[in-house]
Parts: structure tokens; sequence; C-alpha cells
């Protein structure tokens, strides 16, 4: 018997290239949700460098009590160079909004190398397969806007909670019983990737971590310093199968990932607490290439298959994901070296659509 399946979708289309990734996304999503008996009603907020400066926030209070009421949102990229606060800190940006409003704790990065993509490792397609769970409410980044000083001397304090820590790290243990393990040797196991040898707020980190992963006999738990792990995931990245870290860790490891791919364009995320949840690229939003037939949408896709999957749709979810791996590996869909496509976001979404199956 068919069953039809509704999710109302918060849609934030953001700056620069934001409107043409989304605009594309949204007709793929379509397209799944025909295939799958699915409709989605999309309420269109406006958010990030844009809405600053038409009103002076980059989210409006209704905007967000709307986001707080959608079964999910889907976010382009926000923020543009030129539109910044007094201190210097970009005005546009919609992370500390969202990922504190809506208590979003875990910032959710799978780093995969697609099939038709040259990653500067000449690795092969699927031997790059990991996720990062970069904790999103605490660590550096709680200092935003907060830094104390004057023009002699500025500092920033690193935050670290037991309650922000054990769900992180658990949320991190429990993602790794739902994926398949490392392509280097199938094992789940869950990286924590810090400097506990010599930031104490890391060391705790470290500590909570692996108190959590006694719950976890099933999974595999192991400790590396960042440093460390920077330089294996470009000499070894087959041998992780979910890291685990803080945030600004997270954020600059991430970016290190999607290097070893064929860059961050390829890159989708998803930000998940436990009463809501919001999907984004890992990029920023280009404004320079905006409007050119340039822009790459695939990160963007790809965090619409993890919002897909986090409605409790999977079939869907890997259906998105095979449209786009199909579209690249049969060369429908180029990436240029510096994560453009031809032909743009509407390109992509047309070739992926067509091969959806």
């Amino acid at each position: 018997m068919r069953v039809d399946r509704h999710f109302d979708v918060a849609v934030i289309r953001g700056d620069g290239i934001g409107p043409e990734i989304v605009e594309a996304t949204l007709e793929v999503l379509d397209a799944v949700g025909s295939a799958n008996s699915l409709t989605f009603g999309y309420d269109e907020l406006a958010g990030g460098a844009a809405e600053y400066l038409r009103s002076g926030s980059p989210l409006t209070e209704e905007s967000l009590a709307a986001v707080r009421r959608a079964d999910a949102v889907l976010k382009g990229p926000v923020g543009l160079p030129e539109v910044r606060f007094p201190d210097g800190t970009e005005a546009g940006l919609l992370g500390g909004v969202l990922r504190g409003g809506l208590d979003t704790y875990a910032n959710v990065r799978p780093v995969l190398l697609l099939p038709g993509i040259e990653s500067r490792l000449r690795a092969e397609a699927g031997s790059i397969d990991y996720t990062i769970v970069r904790e999103n409410t605490e660590g550096l980044y709680a200092s935003r806007g907060l830094g104390v000083g004057n023009r002699w001397a500025m500092t920033d304090t690193l935050l670290a909670t037991r309650p922000g820590c054990e769900r992180v790290s658990r949320y991190a243990f429990e993602l790794a019983r739902r994926r398949p393990g490392a392509p280097e040797d199938g094992v789940r196991r869950v990286t924590c990737v810090d400097k506990a040898n010599v930031l104490r707020s890391l060391y705790f980190f470290r500590e909570i971590f692996l108190e959590i992963a006694e719950d976890f006999p099933d999974i595999e738990a192991e400790c590396l310093y960042v440093d460390a792990a920077a330089q294996a995931l470009v000499l070894g990245p087959e041998h992780f199968c979910v890291i685990v870290t803080e945030n600004l860790l997270g954020d600059i490891l991430s970016d290190l990932g999607g290097g070893t791919i064929g860059g961050i364009s390829l890159c989708g995320s998803g930000n998940i607490g436990d009463g809501a949840a919001y999907f984004e690229p890992i990029h920023g939003s280009a404004p320079t290439i905006a409007g050119k037939g340039l822009a790459n949408p695939i990160g963007q896709l790809l965090s619409a298959a993890l919002m897909l999957e986090h409605l409790g749709e999977g079939t869907a979810a890997q259906q998105l994901r095979g449209g786009v791996a199909r579209a690249l590996g049969e060369g429908a869909v180029r990436v240029a070296r510096d994560g453009s496509v031809p032909g743009g976001a509407a390109a992509v979404g047309r070739a992926v659509v067509a091969l959806l199956g």
C-alpha cells in the first residue's frame, strides 16, 4: 500500500552562489521525493549577509521561530567578505545563531572520495570514506564575539563542559555503529583528535571520550594528537571511520579532508541536536562566481541526502547519493580543479535527476 509522507523544510538560500545551488537541490529533492512517495513543503526564509544589511540581523527572531517549527532546515552558504562587524568578524554568518539557538551540538561532516574525482593523493573512489563529528557549540568558537582585550593583547577562551563532551562523544560512537567500517580493515572505530598533551581542556575532552567508549565495547576507540592526525589524513586516510574532535580542530581537519577528495565544494554537512537539525555545504558563498554558470551544487546535494537520512528516509538518501555518484562516474558532470562545474548548478541538477535510477 502506498503511503505518502510529507515534510516541512525551512529553506535559507543564503548569499553568493547559495540561491543557485539551493534551487538545483530543491529540484533534485522533488524528483527523489516523487520516486519515493515523499512530498516537501518549503518555507523560504531570508538569512545571511544580505539579510543583515537589510534588517541588522543575519536571521530575524521570526525566521528562527520558523526554523524551530520545521521538520528540518536546508541552508545554502552565507556571508560576504565585505559585510563585517566593527571587530572585524563576519556579520552575515549563521553558525552562532543556528548552532547555539537550536543546540545542534554535532557537526557531521562526511569525507568521501566519489567516482570520477581525481584525488591529489591518487586514491581510488571509496578508499577515503570517513566522517568527522565536530563538537558544535563549545570549544574555542564559544568565544565568538566575546574575546577580551585591548590594542596590546587579546584572549579567547576554549570552553569544554562534561555534558558537551559526553553527548558529542556518544553521538560519534552511535554513528560508528551505523557506518561501514574503515576502508583499510573494515573496523568500526572512533578516533578522538585533540591536543591533550598541551591543553588541559582537551585532555578533559579525551578523558570523557574514553569514559563513553566503555559503553561501546563493539567499537574500537583510539586517540591522536591533532598534528599527527593531520598527517595521517593525508598518508593513510583509509584507516579512519569516525573522528570526533573539538570545534576549531574539526573545522580545520574537515577542510584538510576535503582537499584529499577533490575540494570542499564536494562536502556536505549536518548540524544535529536532540530537537532540531539543519544541513548545509561546508564551503563559503563564493560571490565572485555567482551568476556565471560555474557554481558546484554537489556539497549542497549531499547535505540534502544527509537531511533525508535524518528524516528517516534512508532509501531516498541513497538514491540521491547514487545519482550524484553516477553523474560524476559517467562523466555527465565534471568538476574543475578549482571546484567549479561547467554549466553550473542547474546543469548538475539536471544530470543528477536523469541518473537517479
